[in-house]
């Protein structure tokens, strides 16, 4: 691991991940009666288990308002969970970094797209699964071999857990 990634990582107090495209594909089901529905990922739930029991906590900021969203973040424990931001997420951040009581350079943020980089560009460890955009790639710290909701948040669960050598 590289040294400076290694010293991001070992500062990490709060993981924070959008949804759509890192807790999950990005595929959204829609039924016949409007109902959504997400899959995610039992590695990546685990792995998010093992944040939280390192003492990390863990939260999710996300764009969208989803109830299965809601549902898997209280299955988790995920502490802090903001749903509804709109493409705006930088006021969700701020209200979270006070709630927490944590710096900016103590918090990751794993995002996919394009409304995720304003609060990438604030965190100590920028994160995002190979398949976000371009521009979120580029300006990611640390860009996982896994695709969203098929382990990305997993490996990198396990790389902050390595740095701290938990």
């Amino acid at each position: 691991m590289a040294d400076r990634l290694t010293q991001r990582a070992r500062r990490l107090r709060l993981a924070i991940f959008d949804v759509d495209g890192v807790m999950t594909d990005g595929t959204l089901w829609i039924g016949p009666r409007g109902e959504v529905m997400k899959a995610f990922n039992i590695l990546d739930g685990h792995g998010l288990k093992l944040l939280q029991k390192a003492g990390i906590d863990t939260a999710i900021i996300s764009g969208r308002k989803s109830s299965a969203v809601a549902r898997r973040a209280r299955e988790l424990s995920i502490a802090h969970v903001i749903q509804g931001t709109g493409d705006d997420k930088v006021p969700a951040f701020e209200g979270l970094l006070g709630k927490a009581g944590v710096r900016e350079d103590a918090c990751s943020f794993m995002g996919d797209d394009i409304q995720d980089l304003a609060v990438m560009s604030r965190c100590g460890l920028a994160v995002a699964p190979v398949n976000a955009v371009d521009e979120v790639k580029a300006a990611a710290h640390y860009v996982t071999r896994a695709h969203g909701g098929r382990g990305a948040i997993r490996e990198f669960c396990e790389l902050v857990l390595r740095a701290q050598r938990r």
